[in-house]
């Protein structure tokens, strides 16, 4: 990333920007130029795990859920779940989303975001041991909440654990966990159903396998729960004790190195700002910014969970239709990257919001008019428009000036957003049951796309949630 601004080195980072010495050191031992190298040594191992911890943590966001979607016909024979109950299975993560992740706030508060990551990495290394091991629709539902729980609180702090450690590279860092999200998202969704026959058809293997790639997730995080009582300042958890020191100004909106003259002028006004509560109600960029994710969720959670079902239907054999998912999903992995970025670099995201809408009401159509024969172009299309996550993610970055308003507006937006997408999966299921196909639903579908753009604009306009509250 030759582009971006190299943040390892204290003396190279901007005024008012999160030193990540302050991460490494005791409290209240400020770096100068005479340090020694063992702290710039200590700071770049600790960025480089909080890296690889964003990437393996990002892997496992959504397997637990694509990997559902895949064998879902197979699971709901063998529990005897009707459509309405598997429908109601698919609106379980937008659910556990809403509810466990506005608690992250709080929890991140208490034990530093570091920890809570860990945690939840570890909840949903839990979650998919045990989903297997269910006898009943009960158990598995169980089981699946506590892998979604982890899911949910990591969710909601992965963009506090960038403007943490990387407060000037916001775009790079946001797109490179969107990318390894949608990596995970994508090989879960095109190898479950290949896997599950190769060990023998099973579906509880299939899906019990994704638990060591859980596992995996766990590990780089624990050295960095000891980062809980240091450097708060970064989090937006801290803003008592750092109001006043210009540790939360960040880098502005975000937009690298065109915003960080912006925030050294606006470093002292941020800091007293934050200082105050923020009333993140009264914004009417979180309120729109919430809907917008609720409306994207509602879309990706449709598509994660019912998309292979709806090729199945149209006669597409069923690894086939896996692959198509898998298809749609890795369409994430390089725009994930290159999303973020660009949208840094614009006053106003609406473009883009904009710009993806059409392609996933492209995508409905032709998968309303000719599900089978436009398969892969269909799969392609609604691939980019579920690319509205990452970019969410990185408008959460740059609708607030601090650390602190981060967490509240990622905690706010993304739990809003998950009660809003809560009906969408189970409305598909009840009107597939009932109306015995698939034109309704995705007729409901693509309708959704029309509200998205409109609240997606809204949200991309360049102003911060301080200024409204």
């Amino acid at each position: 990333m030759p582009d971006e601004p190299e943040t390892l080195e204290p003396t190279a980072r901007p005024a008012g920007t999160i030193a990540p010495a302050a991460i490494v050191a005791p409290p209240g031992a400020a770096p100068t130029a005479g340090d020694s190298s063992a702290p710039g040594r200590a700071q770049r191992w600790t960025l480089g795990l909080v890296t690889l911890g964003l990437v393996l943590a990002a892997l496992n966001l959504r397997p637990a859920i694509t990997s559902l979607g895949a064998l879902l016909e197979e699971i709901s024979a063998d529990l005897h779940m009707s459509g309405t109950v598997a429908g109601v299975l698919t609106s379980v993560p937008p659910l556990c989303f809403a509810i466990f992740g506005i608690t992250a706030p709080r929890l991140a508060r208490r034990f530093g975001p570091a920890a809570v990551v860990c945690a939840g990495m570890a909840a949903i290394f839990a979650g998919l041991v045990l989903r297997p091991l269910a006898g009943g629709t009960a158990g598995f539902l169980a089981a699946s909440a506590l892998a979604l729980m982890g899911i949910a609180v990591s969710n909601v702090l992965m963009p506090v654990i960038v403007k943490r450690y990387f407060p000037d590279r916001i775009g790079s860092m946001t797109g490179l966990y969107s990318m390894a999200l949608a990596l995970g998202t994508s090989v879960a969704a095109a190898a479950t159903v290949p896997m599950t026959q190769a060990l023998g058809g099973d579906w509880r293997i299939g899906l019990g396998v994704w638990a060591a790639v859980a596992a995996l997730a766990v590990l780089p995080w624990i050295p960095l729960v000891r980062d809980r009582d240091r450097g708060t300042a970064g989090t937006g958890t801290g803003t008592a004790r750092s109001a006043g020191t210009g540790n939360e100004t960040g880098a502005g909106s975000g937009a690298g190195a065109r915003s960080r003259t912006k925030a050294e002028a606006t470093a002292t006004p941020a800091a007293d700002k934050a200082a105050a509560p923020l009333r993140i109600t009264r914004s009417r960029t979180a309120w729109a910014l919430g809907c917008f994710f609720g409306l994207q969720a509602t879309g990706a959670y449709i598509t994660m969970g019912w998309m292979p079902q709806i090729f199945r239907d149209a006669g597409v054999p069923a690894s086939t239709a896996g692959v198509l998912l898998a298809v749609t999903m890795v369409m994430g992995v390089p725009l994930a990257f290159v999303i973020p970025r660009l949208a840094t670099r614009m006053k106003s995201q609406g473009p883009i919001v904009v710009a993806l809408g059409l392609c996933g009401l492209s995508g409905y159509t032709g998968l309303f008019l000719a599900p089978a024969a436009g398969a892969w172009v269909w799969a392609l299309l609604l691939g980019i428009s579920n690319c509205s996550f990452p970019l969410a993610l990185t408008m959460i970055g740059m609708r607030s000036r601090t650390g602190a308003g981060v967490v509240r507006l990622s905690a706010f937006a993304q739990s809003v957003g998950y009660l809003i997408s809560i009906p969408g999966p189970l409305l598909v299921g009840v009107l597939y049951q009932h109306s015995g196909g698939w034109g309704l639903p995705i007729a409901l579908m693509g309708g959704l796309m029309v509200p998205q753009m409109i609240v997606g604009t809204l949200a991309g306009r360049d102003r911060t949630v301080e200024d409204e509250c």
